[in-house]
This record gives structure tokens, C-alpha cells and sequence, in this order.
């Protein structure tokens, strides 16, 4: 199933998911349920339409009868799509069974996801104080950068050469050229970064960088060499960062707080890796390399055979069509010569020939 198809398919999912879980409804319930619309057998509540509305962002009071009829319409085809799905037992294909288990699986882990954020309590204000003022290349001296960057992966001994190319080259073009010399795969981009969007742990690195100098970044087996061509301040103050401190250092304890919650489940629970996932991870991504790295190399093969058995073939052409030039050149020479003169008869033959005669 691709992936436009199950994208296609999420909404009737989550119908059917529903649909599953419920069962038959109960009559006294049914009785008292606001019903938005009725397709054939089959009831879409307004309790349905407002959930949809609540999703829907910046929806003006005004327009709110409008959207709920976009909703309730949407919600109609929906329907009848289901239904057209179970009529034709589209739901107990294969794909779509494990889909609906997906589905299923998703919206209950995002549930209990939800129960354990209910837990997790808001930062105070002086928390979003000492945050604000602990980092202020995000918020009081932020900076928005234009800077020019080149990305590379390589062993320590090429990094080691770049680090001390940075410390006197004159350009990024000079990086770039020695790193294709060296035959360093690279990316270079360039473009205008905000403070927010540079990673936390390089930020203050390049809050101390003036324009128009060279860095020379590393993080984990990846590095990166940055340079600053412009800059100019971006101050944010308190008030306006205040908002989206809070709504950071809450998600960050509520990552902590799930983290620490699946550690708990983890070591209650009795969990065991089989078939290719029984081995350990480092064994198994040295043998994925070392699959990766023979396929590679007999493809490497393969293509310098063919590219030599292509240049002999291309010798061989040439060398055949200089000979039929040279042949050409020839049979034009003899040509323009005209036919070749019959070769005088020694004076013997000649009275050789007239004796005879007599």
C-alpha cells in the first residue's frame, strides 16, 4: 500500500477504529445523543462536528456555522465511504486490518501519552525568569546570522587538517577545493539563520563569532565548518519570549517525565528481540556495513570493467575508422592519378616479335 494511499485511508481508519471499539450503542444513550446528521443506518453527532471544529485553528465566531457545515459535509463523505469499504469487506484485507491495528495502536499510545503530560506541571514564572536570563544569545543579545556552511563526514586525520586549514584560510571556496582534492565528500549551503534555528549546543560558539570568521564545528562524527558573512541583533525581551519559554521547559519535563515513565514500564515488563533483532545492534550494523561496503565495492567493479571494456571498444572503432580514412585517401589518389600507363616492351621482345612476323 503506498504511502498517498494510507494517507487517503486515515480518516476512514480512524472511522472503522472507532466503529470497532464501540460496538452496539446503548438504546437509553442513543436516545439522548445530539444527532448532527444521518446516513442511512448510520449517525455523525454534534459531539463529532465540535471535536473537529476544536482542531480547526483561529476559527472567528462569525464563521464558526460555516465551518461546522464544511465539517458536517466532510463528515457525511466520510461516512459513506466506510460504509462502502465494509459492504465490499474492504476492511478485512490484509492491509487494511493492519492498518486499523496501526491506527488503533497510535491513538492509544497517544492517549496515555496525554495522561502522563496531564501530570507534568506547568513552569513557574521564576523558572521562565532564570531560563530567559541563562540564556541570552536566544533571547537579550539574540543575533540573526547569515552565514555560509560545509558539512562533512571523515576520519580524525582530515579533520584534524580542516581544523588547522580554519585557523588561516582566507576563504570557504579554499575548504571546498581541498576537501575535493583530498576526495572528501561534502554539502555546502549558505542562508539566513535565526538564533532558534542553530542547535543548542552550537549557539553559543557562534554567539562569540564576528563577521566574516571562520569556525570549525564538531558534533559526534559530524563536522561542519561555518562562517559567519553577516550578522545583525534580533533582541527579544521577556515578555514576548515569556510564552514560548513556558510551553519549552514544559515540553522538555514532559520528554524527562516519559522518558522516566518508559524506563519503569521497560523494567517491568518482560520484552525479548527475536529473529534478526535477537543479536546485538553493534554486530548487526557491522554486518549491515559490511554488506553495504561489498555491494558497494563489486558495484565499483562492475562499473570500471564496463568503463574499460568501453574504451577498448572505442579504440577498436577508431582504429577502424582510420583505417578506412587511410583507404579512402587511397583509392581518391589513385583516382585523381588516372589509369596507369602500360609499361614499355624490351627493344629484344619488340624484334623478337618482328622476326616472328617475317
Amino acid at each position: 500500500m503506498t504511502a498517498r494511499i494510507r494517507a487517503s485511508l486515515i480518516p476512514v481508519l480512524c472511522v472503522l477504529v472507532l466503529a470497532a471499539g464501540c460496538g452496539k450503542k446503548d438504546e437509553a444513550k442513543k436516545a439522548a445523543t445530539q444527532v448532527a446528521a444521518k446516513v442511512n443506518a448510520d449517525e455523525i453527532t454534534v459531539h463529532q462536528v465540535n471535536a473537529a471544529l476544536a482542531r480547526l485553528p483561529n476559527v472567528a465566531p462569525e464563521a464558526a456555522p460555516r465551518a461546522k457545515r464544511a465539517i458536517l459535509d466532510r463528515l457525511v463523505g466520510q461516512q459513506l465511504a466506510v460504509q462502502q469499504a465494509i459492504s465490499k469487506k474492504l476492511d478485512r484485507s490484509p492491509q487494511v486490518v493492519q492498518a486499523l491495528e496501526a491506527a488503533r495502536a497510535e491513538i492509544l499510545a497517544r492517549a496515555y501519552s496525554e495522561s502522563v503530560s496531564q501530570k507534568v506541571p506547568k513552569p513557574t514564572p521564576e523558572e521562565v525568569k532564570k531560563y530567559y536570563a541563562e540564556h541570552p544569545e536566544l533571547f537579550a543579545q539574540r543575533r540573526v546570522f547569515n552565514i555560509e556552511e560545509i558539512g562533512f563526514v571523515a576520519k580524525d586525520d582530515v579533520a584534524a587538517s580542516v581544523r588547522a586549514m580554519v585557523a588561516k584560510a582566507r576563504s570557504m571556496r579554499e575548504i571546498g577545493e581541498w576537501l575535493s582534492a583530498q576526495g572528501v565528500k561534502f554539502s555546502a549551503n549558505q542562508g539566513v539563520r535565526t538564533a532558534e534555528q542553530i542547535p543548542l549546543e552550537v549557539l553559543p560558539r557562534l554567539q562569540k563569532t564576528k563577521d566574516g570568521e571562520i569556525q570549525f564545528i564538531e558534533t559526534g562524527n559530524n563536522r561542519q565548518v561555518t562562517r559567519v558573512a553577516a550578522s545583525r541583533a534580533a533582541p527579544v525581551d521577556e515578555a514576548t519570549a515569556g510564552p514560548r519559554i513556558q510551553q519549552f521547559l514544559f515540553n522538555r519535563q514532559f520528554a524527562e517525565a516519559m522518558a522516566k515513565e518508559m524506563k519503569l514500564l521497560k523494567d517491568g515488563a518482560k520484552i525479548s528481540y527475536e529473529g534478526e533483532f535477537a543479536g546485538d545492534l553493534a554486530a548487526a550494523e557491522a554486518k549491515a556495513k559490511a554488506e553495504a561496503d561489498a555491494k558497494r565495492a563489486a558495484a565499483e567493479a562492475k562499473a570500471k570493467a564496463e568503463a574499460e571494456a568501453q574504451a577498448r571498444a572505442d579504440e577498436a572503432t577508431k582504429a577502424r575508422k582510420a583505417a578506412e580514412a587511410k583507404a579512402r585517401l587511397e583509392a581518391e589518389a589513385k583516382a585523381k592519378a588516372g589509369p596507369a600507363k602500360p609499361a614499355p616492351l624490351p627493344q629484344q621482345t619488340i624484334e623478337k616479335g618482328v622476326g616472328g612476323l617475317r
